[in-house]
């Protein structure tokens, strides 16, 4: 490469060179030191390439050697309008696209960063006033009686459901460390879109710490809607958290956590109450998954449930939760979701959003736990690579206490059916009707209907 460089200058000198002879040996030397700055010149530029192609060979040493069966989970990755798959922490590091589509390698370093983004637009139309004109909530769904049922047609447009991602990794490094951050625009607050990190966490040596999905959450069973809040009775809750991850085997896994408590008491009876903190939850989760099959997970959560007031004083009582779920492939392109989950003291993680309905207190005025109950089902069939569909069906039951109101929450059902169309690779358009329904303690109830259409762009597949 040396040589080509000289003799390029040589040609583009040459005129110059030609032209000088005949005016003495001043310009000869002037020339010929030309010559040496553009050597000079070369070799510096050689010198560059040269430490350019050593870092090439760092950034290919970086990327993950291992062989496929080592760094692809068992999980696959289902075509979903709100893919909660790719934030999820896999044991080992293992990934749903181990050919790390995205990745940028980091200078000087042995890792890599991806960043997506996911601009969405939801447009929706209400039979009557949801209570929540951005997500489908059935817990907030006005019943008979209340001032805001009813009110007729509702039009809506948000883009809270819009995403920014960052996952930094490095497969090549003893422990695979990983960094990921999610954040979407759903967080509280009057404008129309507001901050609300859903992720932020580190993962060394299969131990997870910071904000993720709870151990209780199976994030790969969730159904494809297209409505952003998804179903009721999905167990849903990111939360500060320490989870370690063991590979059992090929097909099993195991995962342990501590994790931030919330423990939301119903007060009822006594003003001054509040809800007291006392240990962390905990939990585990054991899950099965096989390549072209699909996967199955058990997973538990326990809890101390306390509260403090002047009537009450102070108690305790202790909550606990079981949760099976999984996603099992039908046919060639179809796919079957399901969670079935039973618990005391456990609604706080539950996907239907109210408060206060893990314990309240009997007609003694003893803390309880309140049962839940609650059961959700999905089916995806793909009609070609450009259309699917998905329908799902969820519903929550919660057992009430003597000391709740007749307003308490009782029971809710969430219904949902939808068209998707990949129009191309990144850009989707998805059409849903939703039904939604609540009954309260009393008995009394009202529902909803709303026709969603929503169009996403994801900047990585």
């Amino acid at each position: 490469m040396k040589r080509i460089f000289v003799v390029v200058a040589i040609f583009i000198l040459l005129p110059f060179f030609h032209a000088s002879a005949s005016s003495g040996n001043t310009e000869t030397k002037e020339l010929q030191e030309s010559v040496k700055q553009l050597q000079d010149r070369i070799d510096q530029l050689e010198k560059k390439l040269d430490e350019s192609i050593k870092r090439q060979e760092v950034y290919t040493e970086a990327e993950d050697n291992r062989p496929l069966e080592e760094r692809e989970t068992q999980i696959e990755l289902r075509d979903s309008f709100s893919d909660k798959q790719e934030a999820a922490p896999r044991v080992d590091d293992m990934t749903v696209q181990p050919e790390y589509k995205g990745f940028i390698p980091i200078p000087h370093t042995s890792a890599m960063i991806k960043f997506n983004a996911r601009p969405r637009l939801d447009i929706t139309n209400d039979t009557d006033f949801a209570g929540n004109e951005n997500r489908f909530v059935t817990a907030d769904i006005p019943v008979k009686g209340e001032i805001a049922q009813g009110g007729g047609h509702q039009f809506n447009m948000n883009g809270q459901g819009s995403q920014l991602s960052m996952d930094v990794r490095s497969p090549g490094t003893d422990g695979n460390p990983r960094f990921y951050y999610e954040n979407d625009f759903s967080g509280a607050g009057n404008a129309y879109l507001n901050y609300k990190v859903r992720h932020l966490y580190g993962q060394f040596y299969n131990i997870v710490v910071g904000q993720t999905y709870t151990v209780f959450e199976d994030a790969d069973a969730w159904p494809d809607t297209v409505d952003y809040e998804g179903p009721n009775a999905a167990i849903s809750a990111r939360q500060p958290l320490i989870k370690y991850m063991l590979l059992l085997s090929k097909n099993w896994e195991l995962t342990v956590s501590l994790e931030k408590p919330a423990p939301q008491v119903d007060t009822t009876g006594d003003i001054s109450a509040t809800s007291e903190i006392h240990a962390p939850d905990g939990g585990f989760h054991f899950k099965w998954a096989k390549k072209g099959v699909g996967h199955v997970q058990f997973a538990t959560i326990f809890r101390d449930l306390g509260v403090s007031g002047n009537v009450v004083g102070d108690q305790d009582t202790f909550g606990w939760g079981l949760n099976l779920s999984g996603s099992l492939n039908v046919f060639k392109h179809d796919s079957f979701q399901t969670q079935l989950t039973y618990g005391q003291g456990i609604y706080y993680y539950m996907n239907d959003s109210d408060t206060n309905n893990d314990a309240a207190f009997d007609s003694a005025g003893k803390l309880q736990p309140l049962p839940v109950e609650a059961a959700m089902v999905g089916y995806t069939h793909t009609w070609s690579d450009k259309f699917r569909s998905t329908a799902s069906f969820g519903v929550v039951n919660l057992e009430n206490q003597f000391s709740q109101l007749p307003s308490a929450y009782h029971r809710t059902y969430y219904a949902s059916a939808n068209l998707v169309f990949q129009l191309y690779k990144r850009l989707s358009f998805g059409l849903e009707g939703l039904y939604g329904y609540k009954q309260e303690k009393s008995s009394v109830s009202g529902d909803v209907v709303r026709v969603q259409t929503s169009i996403m762009y994801s900047l990585f597949q």
